[in-house]
């Protein structure tokens, strides 16, 4: 992850320039193939946006990044709504937005199959949709901003085998296998171990993105099983501070050395995250760029409102731009933090303030 917000201005600037002066390239990716649509409509407008919860550290953090480079891009931003986990309050602020006159929404369905018909209704009203860190399961899409979750699975799969050597116990505190980010990682960290560490076993507890059930069922785990010595956690926001509440209750918290350590790798990148890092509670965590997440939902809902189009293939910022049944998805890069390098100002979670 290159960019952070000090260089924001700059680079959507820069982007936008890139974007409109290369409209009749034939190369792929983001930035290189925007071109105008055939049936370009007006060059601006309002966007609706939902936040899709206000209980998790790493949504707060994209919530604050929306504001401020809505208006370094020069979007028209409608009043933010929060639907809170709950599809139905989803489906009544996108119905609300549609009323006020929005041009393009911009939403993070966390039940990516119960939303199938609201994109519907706004591919029949020519409004066009970006979808933030999660995929709708069905309907139309202008694009889905997100990182490779099988990729998080993965690499949390190869970081915990490697430092378990192999052997072992480790509990997966996985997050709603109704949200495609759920599901992508607990099935891609089960194929790697599978594969690459079938000596390690893996207890799978379904937090439904909620931590006291994290707290609950990790504390059942290691009262049943004590000499577990991995943790990986699909959400930071959630699942961190519970973790670490049942760890030091079980005296569990030591040095790396120590054969008492469990190893802990997670995802998001939240300072909380790094702060834990730090201090030696948790190992790892891959970073969930919030700060992209804000920037390019934004960034491609005022494109599709200009008419601009994309196709797959690499883009000018370290991503990659694939096709989907129901559309594209812009994949962000996501870092792996350690200790090694948990310091670098480039991280959007050592820009938080």
């Amino acid at each position: 992850m290159k960019l952070g917000t000090a260089a924001t201005g700059a680079a959507l600037l820069a982007l936008a320039l890139t974007v409109s002066a290369c409209g009749s390239s034939e190369t792929t990716g983001a930035d290189s193939s925007a071109k105008p649509a055939a049936d370009a409509g007006a060059k601006g407008g309002k966007v609706g946006i939902d936040f899709p919860r206000a209980d998790s550290d790493f949504w707060n953090s994209y919530n604050k990044y929306v504001p401020q480079l809505a208006g370094e891009l020069g979007v028209e931003l409608m009043p933010p709504t929060n639907s809170q986990n709950d599809v139905a309050k989803l489906v009544a602020n996108t119905q609300a937005m549609m009323g006020q006159g929005a041009k393009a929404i911009v939403m993070a369905p966390q039940d990516t199959g119960a939303i199938a018909s609201t994109l519907q209704t706004l591919e029949n009203k020519n409004i066009p949709v970006v979808s933030v860190d999660t995929r709708p399961d069905k309907g139309k899409i202008f694009m889905v901003v997100r990182a490779d979750n099988k990729a998080y699975g993965t690499r949390a799969c190869e970081f915990l085998g490697e430092k378990l050597g192999g052997k072992g116990k480790i509990v997966q505190l996985m997050g709603a296998l109704s949200s495609i980010n759920g599901r992508d990682r607990a099935e891609a960290f089960g194929a790697c171990m599978k594969e690459k560490f079938p000596g390690i076993t893996v207890f799978d507890e379904p937090t439904e993105w909620d931590g006291t059930k994290a707290a609950s069922m990790l504390q059942t785990r290691l009262q049943q099983h004590p000499d577990v010595k991995g943790i990986y956690m699909h959400a930071g926001g959630v699942h961190l501070a519970p973790t670490l509440q049942v760890l030091k209750a079980k005296g569990l918290i030591a040095p790396p050395e120590d054969p008492k350590h469990v190893f802990v790798i997670s995802n998001d990148g939240i300072p909380q995250e790094f702060e834990a890092i730090r201090k030696g509670e948790i190992d790892a965590t891959l970073s969930q760029p919030a700060d992209l997440y804000a920037k390019y939902a934004l960034f491609y809902a005022k494109a599709a409102i200009e008419g601009k189009t994309f196709q797959p293939g690499p883009t000018d910022h370290d991503s990659t731009i694939i096709q989907l049944p129901n559309g594209l998805e812009d994949q962000l890069p996501a870092p792996l933090v350690t200790k090694e390098n948990v310091d670098d100002k480039s991280l959007w979670g050592n820009q938080v303030k």
